[in-house]
């Protein structure tokens, strides 16, 4: 099946030896396309961004094997362990799908970003809550979560549709303009 899902690691500032691991992982279940660019945020010293070209679900999960992805977090958390506290890592993880699900990881504590990596799992059982018809705004078609360190729990971020961006306050979406 790897060859028929193509997955692409976009990064800047990581070094062979972190993409040879990720690959290593990666490899097995996907295709993998490599592309290093120029650093695009002036905020951080190393950035990764994974397309994972599956929905953010269970299925996913147990095709990919909860231990494999247990040692890509463990991956992401010695990144940031390397790189020390203050904005030194980003990674986001675009997941595709309706809606597109996206989580970025961008906290300058090391503890709370290892405590990130770990919730991610977590959101899986707040996606039925979250994605809700009645609670959502129509016709959207990416979801951006953030990790929030006040409350230690992801939350919802911005949501996004063909030409309307929403952003999330309190229990509610708000329309950016």
């Amino acid at each position: 099946m790897s060859e028929n899902v193509k997955t692409t690691l976009r990064y800047y500032g990581i070094s062979p030896w972190e993409i040879e691991v990720l690959y290593g992982y990666l490899n097995s279940r996907f295709t993998i396309i490599q592309d290093e660019i120029e650093a695009d945020d002036e905020n951080f010293v190393s950035s990764l961004d994974i397309d994972i070209p599956l929905q953010f679900n269970e299925e996913f999960f147990q095709w990919f094997d909860f231990k494999r992805w247990e040692q890509i977090k463990a991956v992401f958390k010695e990144m940031k362990r390397r790189r020390g506290t203050g904005n030194a890592l980003k990674i986001v993880i675009n997941f595709s799908g309706y809606p597109k699900i996206i989580f970025i990881i961008d906290i300058e504590d090391k503890q709370w970003f290892d405590n990130a990596l770990e919730k991610i799992d977590f959101v899986l059982e707040l996606l039925p809550y979250h994605l809700d018809p009645e609670k959502i705004p129509s016709g959207i078609s990416k979801i951006i979560y953030r990790f929030d360190p006040e409350s230690i729990r992801w939350r919802l971020d911005t949501a996004s549709s063909e030409n309307k961006k929403y952003t999330f306050s309190g229990d509610s979406w708000k329309e950016i303009t």
